[in-house]
């Protein structure tokens, strides 16, 4: 009986073949799954993403496209994209780096690099709550006047708009829900320019709408958006807007005051299903949230990607990198850019808002916020640089400050 009751050691084949599968699964992560060469920091074997999420060295690509440069295909997935499209893989040149030319184990060299890289933001504590069921319904969209400090929140009550001035008292309520011409149907998002005007996305008549913080009415663009829906203001109150269902980017540029729409330009395209958007008011770069279809029975995921002032592409982070650098899945809803230029997201699967670091050193991961959250859905900067999130599950506005 005493001996039926110990432990006893796997057979020595059973450890072989499992150290033998962990040793196959590190080469694949390793190297390029099309020449099947080791990947390096540089040259021709330097890992690069593909917009569909698959990693290729560069010489492969470079071999895909052909002599000219041309759109090459996906060997995986078979999706066409540019060689302009195609991005280093960050996460695997970190984990490069820390494996060193002498190589190592792939799990101590994570246990390493496990968000070091980069200055994480000072640690946050919960300085007011707004709202709560009753005062805002399923809100969507949050965003702060820089000049002001007050706060519009879009939401699915009887009036959309709700203003609350810095001590966190309702000033203004307006943007009535109906028909008429400046009514809100079904707001998506909402940003404040630098003038002072409040911008929303209604996807009830797929426009964008402009009011003065009175609510006054002065601009509705309804031509040429399949479904607008994230949105951000610039320094210079232009507006950056994502198109859901068109896959593209639009840059709106508008004399708010006099209600005149000067230019709505398309700066990119051939984006999947992009939603939330923000802009750093430093250098001008645009981080955007694709959200990808779902395949087969698993639920569909979340895409960021960083485009430079000159919209070219930065980096971005795929389900390579999440799987390869964060402790679980990441499903962002929403982002923005913190005064120092990092990104920080929302995550509804693990109810917390992260820091992912400057788009320099683009994926780290130090969580923000961890707890106390049910459903973060936005986020925006104060101009004393106070994060404010957004809850849709419990229907508030929590603040949150440098403790």
């Amino acid at each position: 009986r005493r001996r039926a009751g110990r432990w006893r050691p796997p057979p020595p084949a059973l450890v072989a073949a499992g150290m033998a599968a962990e040793d196959e699964a590190e080469l694949s992560l390793l190297e390029c799954r099309v020449c099947f060469e080791r990947y390096g920091p540089g040259g021709q074997r330097r890992p690069r993403n593909l917009p569909c999420g698959h990693v290729l060295c560069r010489g492969c690509v470079a071999a895909l496209g052909g002599p000219e440069g041309r759109r090459l295909e996906c060997p995986f997935c078979r999706r066409a994209c540019g060689p302009a499209e195609t991005s280093d893989c960050l996460p695997l040149l970190q984990l490069l780096e820390v494996l060193g030319p002498a190589g190592g184990s792939v799990p101590s060299a994570l246990g390493k690099s496990g968000g070091a890289a980069g200055a994480a933001p000072a640690g946050l504590g919960l300085r007011l709550s707004l709202g709560g069921w009753g005062s805002l319904v399923n809100p969507t969209g949050v965003a702060a006047c820089r000049r002001s400090g007050r706060l519009a929140v879009a939401h699915d009550g009887k009036k959309r708009i709700h203003v609350f001035g810095p001590s966190g008292a309702c000033l203004q309520r307006f943007g009535e829900r109906g028909d008429a011409g400046n009514d809100i149907k079904y707001p998506l998002d909402v940003t404040v320019t630098w003038d002072g005007h409040v911008v929303v996305t209604d996807g009830g008549d797929r426009s964008v709408k402009a009011f003065d913080f009175e609510g006054r009415g002065v601009l509705a663009v309804r031509e040429g958006f399949c479904l607008p829906w994230g949105l951000d203001a610039t320094p210079e109150s232009e507006v950056i807007l994502t198109d859901a269902e068109a896959g593209a980017l639009y840059r709106l540029t508008a004399d708010f005051k006099r209600g005149k729409l000067k230019k709505c330009q398309m700066i990119r395209s051939q984006l999947v299903s992009p939603r939330g958007v923000a802009v750093s008011q430093t250098s001008g770069a645009v981080v955007v949230i694709e959200h990808l279809k779902a395949q087969g029975l698993n639920s569909g995921s979340t895409r960021v990607k960083i485009f430079s002032a000159e919209m070219d592409l930065i980096s971005q982070m795929d389900s390579f990198g999440l799987n390869l650098v964060f402790p679980s899945k990441i499903c962002t809803t929403a982002v923005a850019f913190d005064k120092e230029g990092r990104v920080i997201v929302t995550d509804v699967c693990s109810q917390a808002v992260i820091c992912l670091g400057k788009p320099e050193e683009f994926p780290v991961f130090n969580p923000l916020i961890s707890h106390g959250l049910s459903y973060p859905k936005g986020l925006t900067y104060t101009a004393n640089n106070s994060l404010v999130v957004l809850d849709s599950g419990d229907h508030s506005i929590k603040i949150y400050s440098s403790t």
